[in-house]
């Protein structure tokens, strides 16, 4: 169980705490609950009261590396409750059953997705192999080769030993999972892990998923992710929320670990409805998502919901304040200003970009607010403007004077005039939608 409030000091008579009891003492315990502190700060536990009580405070779900990722580590089921921690991961999937052209237009599609939003990174992060019983070990080692030649993590579905070995060593560091461990072959797939990858658990139900748990964490494996797949969209949905629901709320820690989520296999050959599923165990709840391969069709929405999602609420996602040409904007064409706040430049930059009209847009540093709040906050006004301008040397690189101001801040307009003198200010529209109409038309 999950240490709260005093319960730390509550066992300290048993602890050779010699403080127990006094007003420091339950302050302490007060801020190890919370995770202000860590218990190692307080000198008087043993080092057996130490070890017991610091396996008690651990998250009720692990923190899994997988390769350069952390997955789980949640303490929440939603959101808006705290925030998530670690964000879950995207793959493409690719077998041993599958022809050598199916087998390249998946990772080329997949690898071909690279790109940069709000300073993050966006690519295939890592790449699930199949080695199926029905294939040859030499098959299974060659496409395995091609998915590890991408630089990706990869995960190793292994039906059995024999394949998860030759695979293993063929692949070397490239795998970071091997996934398949189940009631039958826990043993025999914990050996070949050893500490060096994280074990993926599958089983029946999920009842069969957690005996199995169950006996890896006693012979002390507990670097494990779960295989929620299941065998249908149903049974996949039901096993992501129970396992997590069983973990935070009922503090099961056999069911606190990651988990994978394989849609490829759930809507075979629907690249749709796969793309619709990995937005869905985004949200609820898998720590790897697996499709058949990811293009910009579905990298564009997924990694934007994903973002979102995995960004602290209380952190606003910001772009980078500079100036952005869009439509082949030059030093003659007409400037607009706007906030840093991700959501603004997106809608807005889309409608410039949809009105065909060369424009400058400069983002200004506006806390990561939107337009009316960072305005009523004093970050976005007539003195940040002109301090933008003076930062970036804007009247030395536009030949073209004219400014469009956000609808919503008009009232900016006079004060802007007087301290942008050589710039003619124009008020522009109340919302995105309208710049379209608002540019094509404007002289």
């Amino acid at each position: 169980m999950a240490l709260k409030g005093l319960d730390i000091f509550k066992l300290s008579p048993k602890t050779n705490c010699k403080d127990c009891g006094c007003p420091t003492c339950m302050a302490f315990g007060m801020k190890v609950a919370s995770g202000a502190l860590t218990l190692d700060k307080c000198p008087h536990f043993s080092a057996e009261a130490l070890a017991k009580l610091s396996s008690a405070s651990e998250p009720l779900m692990k923190t899994i590396q997988v390769g350069e990722y952390k997955l789980g580590g949640e303490t929440v089921m939603l959101r808006h409750e705290k925030t998530f921690v670690n964000r879950n991961l995207y793959g493409a999937f690719v077998c041993a059953c599958m022809a050598d052209e199916e087998v390249d237009a998946r990772i080329a599609a997949s690898m071909a997705v690279d790109y940069e939003r709000i300073g993050e990174r966006m690519i295939c992060e890592i790449i699930e192999v199949g080695a199926p019983a029905d294939q040859s070990v030499e098959r299974c080692v060659e496409v395995a080769k091609k998915a590890a030649a991408t630089g990706r993590d990869l995960i190793i579905d292994a039906a059995d030993t024999e394949r998860a070995e030759a695979v293993l060593a063929a692949v070397g560091a490239a795998a970071k999972v091997l996934n398949g461990a189940n009631a039958a072959n826990w043993e025999a797939f914990n050996k070949i892990a050893a500490g060096k990858l994280v074990l993926g658990v599958t089983g029946a139900d999920l009842n069969d998923i957690h005996t199995t748990i169950e006996k890896l964490e006693a012979a002390g494996n507990k670097n494990l992710i779960i295989d929620a797949t299941g065998a249908s969209i149903k049974d996949a949905f039901a096993n992501a929320m129970n396992i997590r629901r069983a973990a935070l709320k009922q503090e099961d820690r056999s069911f606190g670990y990651p988990t994978i989520v394989n849609t490829a296999k759930l809507a075979k050959g629907d690249k749709h409805m796969q793309a619709a599923l990995a937005s869905m165990f985004t949200l609820r709840y898998g720590s790897i998502v697996v499709m058949d391969s990811m293009t910009y069709a579905e990298a564009l929405p997924l990694y934007g919901l994903r973002q979102n999602i995995f960004t602290d609420p209380q952190k606003p996602m910001k772009v980078e304040p500079g100036i952005y040409p869009l439509n082949g904007a030059d030093e003659n064409s007409i400037c607009c200003v706007t906030v840093d706040f991700a959501l603004t430049y997106f809608v807005v930059s889309g409608e410039l970009e949809r009105s065909g009209v060369p424009i400058n847009m400069f983002i200004t540093d506006a806390g990561g607010y939107s337009v009316l709040t960072s305005w009523a906050a004093g970050k976005f006004s007539a003195g940040s403007i002109e301090k933008f301008f003076k930062d970036f040397d804007i009247d030395n690189k536009f030949k073209n004077k004219v400014l469009i101001l956000p609808g919503k801040v008009a009232v900016l307009k006079g004060e802007l005039e007087a301290k942008l003198p050589n710039w003619k200010i124009v008020v522009g529209t109340t919302e995105a939608i309208q710049l379209v109409r608002f540019l094509r038309e404007f002289k």
